[in-house]
């Protein structure tokens, strides 16, 4: 974009979820309750992973990984959100809008891939558990732990980059409650038909893909746990897949409805309803998922809870 267009708009506002004054004040005590829970319960997840040996495993690992995602994610929305339902001025800066965009879109592909990555874990756990440890080396789970935050990151700085280049002329109000891409492409002054192209481009490669991976992650993990002789042994091996599927049809579900769809699009409201879906119930529920459905989650909280309580006694004796 040529620098006269670049003083056209120095500022959005972001009309954000309601105008009305108690209404902003009730969403930021429930959000900023939700974004604490979020907080505590991803930060305590990598913690017990880091204290407990026996959660040193790849599919930790890679919880480790969504756990951090999840947390960037949340923390690159909802503090601003939170700020604007108590300010009477709703502005973003230009540039601060470029940076919230390409860290919520990066992370969000980051996510989107980590899942897959996940699902690829899964399916060696069932299918060839006798070779588990030998394929899922640790230089391998380094290697597509780095292979998802480098392609998020990538689709991501395309993105932002094509989307302000377009000139905004004077339209600076987003109605959104973020710096969300499809809100910012709908602002250009131009055709945008090249930009909707290059989304659904990327919606494709960072979404449809890792998700048909998943698809046939699951086809393969089902057919091996139906061809399990004991009831025992198929629920064991369901109960390994059963926390990740949660997550992956939650994540995938949403993302699908949004970025991969026929005309006509969704509402804005639709639309705002999803990124809140993603910036705050999502991320709080993905610790909750891996722990209450987790029986190794549960044990190392356990163990955990035990030494604290055995230390807390030695102290007040």
């Amino acid at each position: 974009m040529g620098a006269d267009n670049q003083t056209w708009v120095r500022e959005f506002i972001l009309l954000g979820l309601s105008s009305d004054w108690a209404t902003q004040v009730a969403l930021f005590v429930l959000f900023s309750v939700t974004y604490l829970l979020t907080l505590l319960g991803n930060v305590l997840i990598v913690l017990l992973i880091r204290l407990d040996s026996r959660l040193h495993t790849p599919m930790y690992f890679f919880l480790t990984n969504l756990s951090l995602v999840d947390v960037s994610y949340a923390t690159s929305i909802v503090p601003q959100m939170l700020v604007h339902f108590l300010a009477e001025h709703k502005g973003i800066p230009y540039v601060s809008c470029a940076a919230q965009l390409f860290f919520s879109l990066g992370l969000g592909g980051i996510e989107f891939v980590l899942l897959a990555v996940m699902a690829y874990d899964r399916y060696v756990a069932v299918c060839d558990p006798l070779r588990y440890s030998v394929i899922m080396h640790g230089g391998l789970c380094a290697r597509l732990a780095v292979t998802s935050w480098v392609s998020g990151s990538v689709n991501s700085l395309v993105q932002t980059t094509i989307t302000f280049q377009l000139p905004m002329c004077t339209n600076k109000y987003i109605d959104h409650i973020s710096c969300e891409l499809l809100a910012v492409v709908r602002l250009a002054c131009v055709d945008t038909s090249s930009n909707e192209v290059a989304i659904m481009v990327s919606s494709i490669v960072l979404l449809m893909t890792p998700f048909c991976l998943v698809l046939l992650s699951y086809i393969r993990i089902i057919s091996t746990i139906l061809m399990i002789q004991s009831t025992e042994g198929r629920r064991k091996a369901f109960h390994t897949c059963a926390s990740h599927l949660t997550v992956v049809v939650l994540c995938y579900g949403m993302a699908i409805f949004t970025y991969i769809q026929p005309n006509p699009s969704p509402s804005v409201l639709q639309e705002k309803l999803i990124s809140l879906f993603y910036a705050i119930l999502t991320p709080m529920l993905n610790p909750m998922i891996y722990s209450l459905r987790n029986k190794e989650v549960k044990g190392a909280w356990q163990k955990l809870l035990g030494q604290l309580s055995g230390l807390t006694s030695k102290l007040a004796a």
